[in-house]
């Protein structure tokens, strides 16, 4: 089967700048949706030219993927006037993930053989891509975090300044973060996989006694 790499595009945080009064806050607001493309194919090498031919496009590979998550961040930061000296006041991120994920349209006619192997695929995929929303919420939280702490600056267009290349560092970062992980699953995706194979058929053969 087709390797699990899923890259993915994340925009810089969006910025609005204002100047009330108020403690520093901040509250994440993260939204996930799915989304589903469907494959046919009656053989699992069907199935894995199904997947590389209907799975998302990805702009950064010119690829399809068997599935992909796509990420966009954005939030509002707000100015206060603390002790003469320009500070964060909340820093509110917000995070939009959605996850794509194949469904083949024949799993009910499968053979049981088969239907082990795409059931297998299928939620590793899932997987997959659900711990790469992960990954980006915890970011997310983190940012929150990093904009909170950043110091006060003699004005505000010098705490915008230090504020975007917060942000700049925020999304280095979370991108690395992502793209270790794909490099570790395609490392291990062929063991993974005949891991995932044995488990499921082992305990398939413990309900049939």
């Amino acid at each position: 089967m087709s390797r699990v790499r899923v890259p993915f595009k994340a925009a810089l945080l969006a910025l609005l700048v204002a100047m009330p009064l108020g403690s520093a806050s901040g509250e994440t607001v993260i939204n996930k949706s799915f989304s589903y493309f469907s494959i046919g194919g009656r053989t699992a090498a069907d199935l894995d030219k199904a997947l590389s031919k209907a799975g998302p496009m990805m702009k950064s590979t010119g690829a399809r993927h068997p599935g992909a998550t796509r990420i966009k961040f954005g939030g509002t930061i707000t100015y206060v006037n603390r002790g003469g000296r320009c500070a964060v006041g909340v820093a509110r991120v917000t995070l939009s993930t959605r996850i794509i994920l194949p469904r083949w349209k024949y799993r009910k006619q499968a053979s049981r053989d088969l239907a082990l192997v795409w059931d297998t695929l299928s939620s590793d995929i899932k997987r997959h891509e659900e711990r790469h929303a992960e990954i980006a919420r915890n970011h997310a939280r983190e940012m929150e975090k990093m904009f909170l702490a950043l110091r006060p600056q003699a004005d505000c267009e010098q705490m915008q300044e230090s504020v975007t290349r917060a942000s700049t560092e925020a999304i280095a970062a979370h991108d690395k973060d992502q793209a270790r992980f794909d490099r570790t699953e395609a490392a291990n995706f062929d063991k993974r996989i005949i891991r995932l194979l044995q488990y499921r058929l082992d305990a398939l053969k413990k309900t049939q006694r």
